[in-house]
């Protein structure tokens, strides 16, 4: 079912050729330095940190913008995790960079969801990294999957 939903997510975003997809789901930004210990022995930030700045992003938005951060699921003894990730490298982000991180839900349904993701370097005003994450709602005690109920699924449609 991940592979049907990330591949759906991917054939959306290929054919939209970027920005992010505009659809049911709402937009976020949030914003991030490069930090000294995100930079590589290249002189750019390492790729493991891209990863890093969306997760961080997503974790604001969901408070800030839902209204249900991550311990409203913890509580109820659940949690996202990701599934699948797909990302493009474009240009490389240097120490301190101001970046704009851009995510939006693409896809959902009772197993989890595709949150569409972009990096913008906000000195060039370009793309410095985007893609897709898939995520599924795992019940915290056993560690399997659960369902997405209709109540999330709405509370997260804005």
């Amino acid at each position: 079912m991940q592979a049907i939903l990330y591949n759906q997510a991917l054939l959306i975003l290929l054919q939209k050729h970027l920005p992010l997809e505009k659809n049911q789901y709402s937009i976020f930004e949030s914003e991030l330095r490069v930090r000294p210990d995100d930079i590589d022995m290249f002189n750019h930030v390492h790729n493991s940190k891209y990863l890093d700045y969306v997760l961080a992003a997503r974790y604001e938005q969901m408070e800030k913008f839902y209204g249900m951060p991550w311990e409203h699921f913890t509580k109820q003894g659940l949690g996202w995790v990701v599934s699948h990730v797909d990302i493009n490298f474009k240009r490389p982000l240097l120490m301190n960079d101001l970046m704009l991180i851009r995510t939006g839900i693409l896809t959902m349904n009772d197993k989890g969801c595709s949150v569409q993701f972009e990096i913008i370097n906000q000195k060039t005003g370009k793309v410095a990294s985007d893609g897709i994450f898939d995520y599924v709602l795992i019940d915290l005690t056993t560690g399997r999957g659960t369902k997405v109920s209709e109540e999330m699924i709405k509370a997260y449609s804005i």
